[in-house]
């Protein structure tokens, strides 16, 4: 696999200008005093997006709440498929900061994590496809694109794993991780879940090759806003070899996407320093109340019985503390129920809900 693109003045300066967003996009997790905090909700929006382009109609409050398993009302189905995205993008980075390689082997592991339960759970997980497949129509003599035949899936691959390990050449990260996926998604090697699958691979790249210590970039932000041109793009590199027009958009997309999760991260930072000094209102109760404010930060959705492990405190004066930050209206009570109640960080999950609305 070797693309043939012209890389020309400006093609080069938007891809120096998407790299630049990234080191600036990677610094949160060295110059954020709780980075980790960002990790937990960014991983979770890009795993909505994702999720998303394929179909789903999760929200991103949905998953918080099937994550939490007080779920009333939420498309169970869709949450839980959105869940194993996060599951399958947190296997691949433990296995390769336990020194896997990024490989074939780890993709089919990530694909067999991604299928493990639910609509795909029937598509042969983990393994690359013994059929054909195709895009576009109900059969592949009129369908827009055909893949190459499952016979060819392995040495397909093969190639593509190969040109990830520099080989023939060491390729610069960003051309790499844009001509993978591109790469990944002609190839289509699984049965269901390659878009998925194809957008892991871009995080995955970009952790491997040192741009991005942590997966802070919610790429598909940008693919699902631009989502036709996304998909006209990948056919007209399949059919006329254009890659050059989607180096450009991927750039362009990496470099807006790492702005506005930067410009997100400040404005979040913002907002816990606000709500912060208004626990200040509540007196001899703020110490309190600020444990409980903590262990909000990190998982804005709550209920009181998934607090007394995080906060020491018993139930009765959890559930005081959260009446008394609903009063203030830093959170909502959002069952309607008089017991088992479930509390949303609303302003928090608002911010990073932005963009996340199902298609």
């Amino acid at each position: 696999m070797d693309p043939p693109l012209v890389i020309d003045p400006e093609l080069r300066e938007r891809l120096d200008r998407a790299l630049l967003a990234l080191g600036r996009l990677d610094s949160i997790s060295t110059i954020l005093p709780s980075p980790d905090l960002f990790l937990y909700g960014y991983v979770r929006k890009e795993a909505v997006l994702s999720s998303q382009i394929e179909g789903t109609r999760s929200s991103l409050s949905d998953l918080l709440l099937f994550e939490l398993d007080e779920a009333p009302g939420v498309l169970v189905a869709d949450a839980a498929e959105v869940s194993r995205y996060v599951a399958a993008l947190e296997h691949g980075l433990e296995r390769i900061r336990g020194g896997f390689p990024l490989s074939n082997r780890l993709v089919r592991e990530i694909h067999g994590v991604l299928l493990a339960r639910g609509r795909g759970a029937q598509k042969t997980p983990g393994e690359f496809r013994r059929t054909q497949n195709w895009l576009g129509s109900t059969r592949p003599g009129n369908a827009t694109f055909v893949p190459p035949p499952a016979d060819r899936v392995t040495e397909c691959m093969g190639a593509l794993e190969r040109w990830l390990h520099d080989d023939p050449e060491r390729t610069p990260v960003l051309l790499k991780a844009a001509c993978a996926h591109v790469q990944f998604e002609t190839i289509h090697p699984f049965l269901d879940g390659n878009g998925r699958v194809g957008r892991l691979l871009i995080t995955l790249i970009l952790v491997v090759e040192g741009v991005l210590r942590e997966p802070l970039l919610y790429l598909s932000l940008y693919l699902k806003r631009h989502r036709k041109t996304y998909y006209d793009l990948l056919q007209r590199v399949r059919a006329d070899g254009d890659w050059e027009a989607w180096v450009a958009f991927f750039a362009d997309g990496v470099r807006e996407t790492a702005e506005e999760a930067i410009a997100t991260a400040k404005r979040i930072e913002d907002l816990f320093r606000k709500d912060e000094a208004r626990l200040l209102k509540l007196g001899r109760r703020a110490a309190s109340a600020s444990l409980i404010f903590d262990a909000l930060k990190s998982s804005p959705v709550r209920s009181a019985k998934s607090l007394t492990p995080l906060t020491g405190l018993s139930v009765p004066t959890i559930n005081t503390m959260l009446d008394a930050l609903a009063h203030l209206r830093i959170v909502r009570e959002i069952t309607g129920r008089k017991r088992n109640r479930v509390y949303r960080y609303e302003a928090y999950v608002k911010l990073l809900s932005e963009g996340t609305e199902p298609l």
